[in-house]
C-alpha cells in the first residue's frame, strides 16, 4: 500500500499567495473610492443630461433640475461652502440673494447660467463666473468695476466707472478723493478730461469739479471760485496754457469770476464785482 505523504497544515504551501492578500486588503480600501467614483459619474451624466436638453421647455428643464438635484442630495451633494472671490465693495448680502443658493441645498439643483446672470446684473459686477466644485462647494469669481468719479446731477451723486456706467449711490464717503463731474452727458466724456488733469497735478489740486456745459465741452470750478470755460475739443491744450499762466502770473489765485478760454487767440478775465484785475504781464526779468 503507498504512503501518502501530506504537507503539515502551517507549510507555506497553505499560505495565501502575496497577491491575494494584496488583492484582500485593497478591496476594503477601494469601497470607499468606489463609492466616491460612482457618485461622480453620476452626477457627470446627470449635468451632460441637463446640458443636452432642448432649449426652449424651460418649465420642465427646471423641474428636471429640481428632481435631479433632489436625488444626488441623497449621495452627499449638497452645497456646505460658498466662496466669493474678487470681491472688494459689493455688499455680500446682494451677492447671496444674486446667487439664489444656500447651504444645504442640492448642488446640482440649480442654473450655474442662470445664477451668473443675475449677478451680472448688480451694479458694482462687470463680469462674473459661477463653478461648482463637486461634491459640496460653489465658488463664484467676479470682476468689479473700479470707481472712476462721482457724478452729480439733479442734487443727486453717485459713483461711476470708467466708461460712465453707474456702480453706487450709497457710501460715497468711502471715495474721498475721486474727481466730481457734474451735469447730463458727463459720465460718459469724463475719462479724457480726467486724464488730462491728473497728469498735471500742478493744476489738478486747484479743481473743484468738471461741470459738462451742453453735453459739448468742459467748465472746471476751481478752488477760488473761478469757473474756467474751455474750448469744446481742445482740452488739453487750454489746460497746458492754463498751467503756464498759473506757473507765471499766478492766475487761479486772482479775485475772478470767469477765466474765458474758448478763443484759441483770446483770453477774457471777468473778476468779481468790486475788483479790478489787471491783464496778466509778462513776468519780468531778474536784472
Amino acid at each position: 500500500m503507498s504512503r501518502v505523504t501530506r504537507s503539515p497544515r502551517n507549510s507555506v504551501n497553505d499560505r495565501p499567495a502575496r497577491l491575494k492578500l494584496l488583492l484582500r486588503r485593497q478591496k476594503r480600501l477601494l469601497r470607499p473610492a468606489a463609492w466616491i467614483a460612482g457618485t461622480f459619474m453620476l452626477a457627470m451624466l446627470l449635468i451632460g443630461l441637463l446640458r443636452s436638453a432642448a432649449p426652449g421647455a424651460g418649465s420642465s428643464l427646471e423641474t428636471m433640475r429640481e428632481r435631479i438635484g433632489s436625488l444626488t442630495a441623497f449621495a452627499g451633494l449638497r452645497v456646505e461652502h460658498i466662496e466669493f472671490e474678487g470681491r472688494r465693495n459689493t455688499p455680500e448680502p446682494l451677492l447671496d440673494a444674486a446667487l439664489g443658493v444656500t447651504k444645504g441645498e442640492p448642488i446640482l439643483g440649480f442654473s450655474l447660467g442662470a445664477a451668473r446672470r443675475r449677478i451680472e446684473t448688480l451694479s458694482w459686477i462687470k463680469q462674473a463666473t459661477v463653478e461648482r466644485r463637486l461634491p459640496s462647494t460653489i465658488v463664484v469669481n467676479i470682476e468689479e468695476r473700479r470707481p472712476f468719479a462721482i457724478w452729480q446731477n439733479d442734487n443727486q451723486f453717485v459713483l461711476i466707472d470708467r466708461a460712465g456706467n453707474v456702480v453706487a449711490n450709497q457710501n460715497l464717503a468711502h471715495f474721498p478723493n475721486l474727481p466730481l463731474v457734474v451735469g447730463p452727458g458727463a459720465p460718459q466724456a469724463a475719462a479724457p478730461l480726467i486724464d488730462a488733469l491728473t497728469a498735471r497735478p500742478a493744476l489738478q489740486k486747484y479743481v473743484v469739479a468738471a461741470v459738462r456745459v451742453g453735453e459739448r465741452r468742459w467748465n472746471l470750478l476751481m478752488t477760488s471760485g473761478a469757473n474756467v470755460m474751455l474750448p469744446e475739443g481742445h482740452e488739453v491744450a487750454a489746460l497746458d496754457r492754463l498751467m503756464q499762466l498759473q506757473q507765471g502770473h499766478d492766475l487761479l489765485d486772482r479775485p475772478l469770476v470767469a477765466i474765458d478760454m474758448r478763443l484759441p487767440d483770446r483770453l477774457v478775465l471777468r473778476p468779481k464785482p468790486g475788483d479790478a484785475v489787471p491783464p496778466p504781464q509778462a513776468p519780468k526779468k531778474p536784472t
